[in-house]
């Protein structure tokens, strides 16, 4: 048995853990993205602070001092993550289905068939606006398997809405 890899496989067999496939070309979303993240970030630390930190000069109570020094703990190690985060995720377009990567700790590979594909949405709020970036996401019957790429310029999110709604018509029609 040596030379095997874990639990009998093959050395060179890729593990269950490991759920990103490198036999696709996988897309990289606009690192645009982590701007826009961070100004989310810094919006809801923002009035977290505020908040925390007019309850504790009101009250004096050191416990609140405690808080607002662990909530700008979290919100610089939120800011290390939505980098790394962001460039996590991926997608990759193969002839049947599409791919969507995401996750550091968790790893999430979400494998949308065309066939199962309902509806396709594209949308963009204010902050996706400013930084001209649109998020796709895909509706099938089972709400668990919906999937959404975000971080994507709105002509490639237009492209990839009518690529994936052609593709979802065309494989519905063979049903």
């Amino acid at each position: 048995m040596s030379g095997d890899g874990p639990a009998g496989l093959p050395p060179t067999s890729r593990s269950a853990l490991e759920p990103w496939p490198d036999t696709v070309r996988w897309q990289p979303i606009s690192r645009d993205l982590i701007w826009v993240e961070l100004i989310r970030l810094g919006i809801g630390l923002a009035v977290a602070l505020v908040v925390l930190g007019v309850a504790w000069a009101m009250s004096g109570h050191w416990l609140l001092g405690v808080a607002v020094g662990g909530a700008l703990l979290m919100g610089v190690w939120r800011s290390v993550t939505i980098v790394r985060a962001v460039r996590a995720w991926g997608y990759a377009e193969r002839d049947d289905d599409l791919l969507v990567r995401h996750g550091l700790l968790v790893r999430r590979l979400s494998i949308v068939p065309y066939s199962r594909m309902q509806f396709v949405d594209v949308s963009a709020g204010p902050l996706e606006r400013a930084f001209d970036l649109a998020t796709v996401q895909l509706h099938t019957a089972a709400a668990a398997s919906d999937a959404r790429v975000p971080g994507l310029r709105p002509a490639e999110a237009s492209r990839l809405r009518d690529r994936l709604t052609a593709l979802g018509e065309d494989r519905a029609e063979g049903l």
